[in-house]
């Protein structure tokens, strides 16, 4: 008896692995054929792929946006490739895969050297909206920011392209190692417009197309798809609302009126900051209002967070990309928004409280009856 208890696991065991055997065999050859198909394994970050690197250089000078220039993959520059192919009449593919003539983007690199005069738009910047509201301006906090978003890259990959030099202490005259963007960001050049001219022939032609569960904002004349850029829609109970809108204005560097009311419940309140133009204002450099009231298109002061987070209702995308987005844009034009509407927010019932329960009276004692009588 005690052998066959010793054993019968045994057998159970050996049992098992037998069955196991084909299965293991079947995952192996699966993982092969998987090795083969797998493009490259990706360096450690920030290192740039530099075919990937071109690839997102040309798409950003085409105005389908991948992103952040960085030669890293990802979401929007496989959106963007995918985008731009179809908007051409080429086969879609992959990223590894594609047949785009890059030969237009001769280097990858170009260097720029810091100046006296960039230092106006670098300064102090409060964290906090009471404070920011207190300032005449809001600037970069730092070379490294103004260097990121001029050429539409991130402070990762600008470190790495220049290390072992520190991205903390530029200084004028320092000469920087960037990705050759086509067309950067020139902060310099943008002065406050409260309405940028009206082109009538987009009035009618054009229209702006955003699907939000894409998060992507597409420009179109007809059929033809001019401009694709990522962007950062509301969501849950602060969805960006679907719908047929139209721009009533586009204005460049605006101030934003900062409301917790609004911002959170669509409330206006007396609690509010009107937060001055610059960089960092919270809507950027452009604010294109739509009929919806309190909902537009603007800038954001947070490129590197684009389509990775979620607004209050409106639709950011990188100051790089609105300041070229509206060359095509105007006033009048039709926006269609497409995806899921704001979620209901739990209704909250208030009773009125019951009121204390009071103390009975008290007990007559004997001796007053006596004293009565």
């Amino acid at each position: 008896m005690r052998h066959t208890l010793m054993l019968t696991p045994m057998k159970h065991l050996l049992r098992a692995l037998s069955l196991l055997a084909p299965v293991a065999v079947l995952s192996t050859a699966r993982a092969q054929e998987h090795e083969k198909t797998e493009p490259p394994p990706m360096p450690k970050a920030p290192e740039p792929i530099e075919p990937m690197l071109r690839l997102q250089i040309f798409l950003d000078s085409k105005l389908f946006g991948p992103g952040k220039v960085d030669g890293r993959p990802g979401e929007f520059t496989t959106k963007a490739l995918k985008r731009y192919q179809k908007a051409n009449g080429l086969p879609e593919t992959g990223v590894e895969d594609h047949a785009l003539d890059l030969s237009s983007i001769a280097a990858l690199y170009t260097t720029y050297t810091i100046r006296e005069d960039d230092l106006k738009f670098v300064g102090d910047l409060p964290s906090k909206p009471s404070l920011q509201s207190k300032k005449k301006y809001l600037p970069y906090d730092s070379l490294l920011e103004f260097l990121t978003e001029r050429f539409h890259t991130s402070p990762e990959l600008v470190g790495w392209l220049n290390k072992p030099a520190k991205m903390s202490t530029l200084k004028p005259g320092d000469t920087v190692k960037v990705p050759n963007v086509v067309e950067p960001f020139l902060i310099e050049t943008l002065e406050p417009v409260p309405s940028l001219p009206e082109v009538p022939e987009f009035q009618t032609a054009r229209v702006i197309k955003i699907d939000t569960r894409e998060k992507l904002l597409g420009v179109h004349e007809g059929e033809k798809l001019l401009a694709s850029l990522p962007i950062t829609p509301g969501s849950g109970h602060l969805a960006t609302p679907p719908g047929t809108w139209r721009i009533l204005g586009i204005a460049q560097m605006p101030t934003f009126r900062w409301d917790a009311g609004v911002l959170n419940y669509g409330v206006r309140t007396d609690n509010a900051y009107e937060l001055p133009i610059g960089p960092n204002n919270p809507v950027g450099v452009m604010w294109i209002g739509l009929s919806k009231a309190g909902i537009g298109i603007h800038g954001t002061n947070s490129p590197q967070n684009i389509g990775r987070t979620s607004s209050h209702g409106c639709m950011r995308t990188a100051n790089w990309d609105v300041v070229r987005l509206v060359k095509h844009i105007s006033k009048g034009m039709t926006v269609i928004i497409e995806g899921p509407k704001a979620e209901p927010r739990p209704v909250v019932v208030v009773r009125k409280a019951a009121p204390p329960p009071q103390p009975p009276p008290p007990k007559k004692k004997w001796f007053q009856f006596w004293k009565r009588g």
